[in-house]
């Protein structure tokens, strides 16, 4: 029994290095998303990290508009970040612990 547990032990610290190495992998994997007119495109990481924004000028004389065009594509682009993320950490846990039900 206790080697079992030395194993179990071992599997998920495994598991966490994994899942470590792959949130290190996220910051360089570059989500982009735009308007669907183009005048407002935002660059960030799958962890979620905005790294660019470039703003068409006409959207700089419209404040509400551009609040508008802010929110509505950053929500998009976060929202492809995190089903990125999520896919990528599940599957690393789930190969640093295999045979273990519901993972």
């Amino acid at each position: 029994m206790f080697g079992d547990m030395m194993g179990m032990m071992a599997k998920l610290q495994e598991a966490k290095k994994k899942v470590d190495e792959t949130k290190k992998r996220l910051e360089t994997v570059l989500v982009d998303e735009a308007s669907n007119d183009n005048k407002l495109k935002v660059t960030l990481t799958a962890n979620r990290v905005i790294k660019s924004l470039e703003i068409d000028d006409e959207l700089l004389e419209d404040k509400e508009q551009l609040e508008d065009y802010l929110i509505l594509t950053l929500n998009k682009a976060i929202k492809k970040a995190s089903d990125i993320n999520e896919a990528e950490l599940a599957a690393a846990a789930k190969d640093g612990m295999p045979g273990i039900p519901g993972l």
